[in-house]
């Protein structure tokens, strides 16, 4: 009897920080859609943000290590930092089919994005090759993004999309950075040695 596919979640993001927002949209995803391995791959190169914009890599990936360490099914993969070029998610799934044959890839999305994944480097290539979990919070409307979904899949009829439900927790990097500047509580918002990091380092302003 042939052996089932691995199945592996890829969760991309700067992780600037990274935060528990990002860690519930995983599990989730882990829980719904059977994923044995959740890849958190740190972008390097982004073609929407300058890299000004971005802590350097190494303090992003020990803050990824750090929040992760405690989930088996999580780990880190460091080739969009690695990689030379201009971070496009089609060269990330490339990338993945070729270091993991066989390998059965979900690309995990924040909803917010789904309007403009069109726009995208290649989104057939991306909807070709992998499984698109679009997270969507309980409490939102989903009927404009429902519509969203089936027109790409009118447009790429083989696509596979699904709803990736998550809890209505809402939480950005940007906001984490802004308090941590001003030298607010981040606690309860990142994993507590996320936050320890964070202030030691003196990585976003005041501790």
């Amino acid at each position: 009897m042939e052996k089932a596919p691995i199945k592996t979640g890829i969760m991309g993001g700067t992780f600037n920080p990274i935060h528990y927002g990002h860690l519930l949209i995983a599990e989730n995803a882990a829980e719904q859609f059977g994923l044995e391995e959740i890849l958190f791959i740190p972008t390097g190169h982004s073609p929407h943000k300058s890299d000004s914009q971005i802590l350097d890599p190494k303090r992003r990936c020990d803050m990824i290590r750090l929040a992760i360490s405690d989930n088996e099914r999580f780990s880190l993969s460091t080739i969009e930092i690695e990689a030379d070029e201009v971070n496009y998610t089609y060269r990330t799934v490339d990338h993945l089919r070729q270091q993991y044959p066989g390998r059965e890839l979900h690309f995990i999305m924040g909803g917010d994005s789904l309007k403009a994944f069109h726009t995208w480097r290649h989104p057939e290539h991306i909807l070709q090759y992998a499984h698109l979990l679009v997270a969507v919070r309980d409490d939102v409307d989903e009927t404009e993004r429902l519509q969203y979904i089936g027109e790409l899949k009118g447009q790429y009829p083989r696509a596979r999309i699904s709803c990736l439900k998550t809890p209505n927790y809402s939480l950005s990097s940007h906001r984490i950075r802004a308090l941590a500047a001003q030298g607010r509580t981040i606690r309860y918002m990142v994993p507590e040695a996320v936050r320890i990091y964070i202030e030691e380092n003196q990585l976003y302003g005041p501790t």
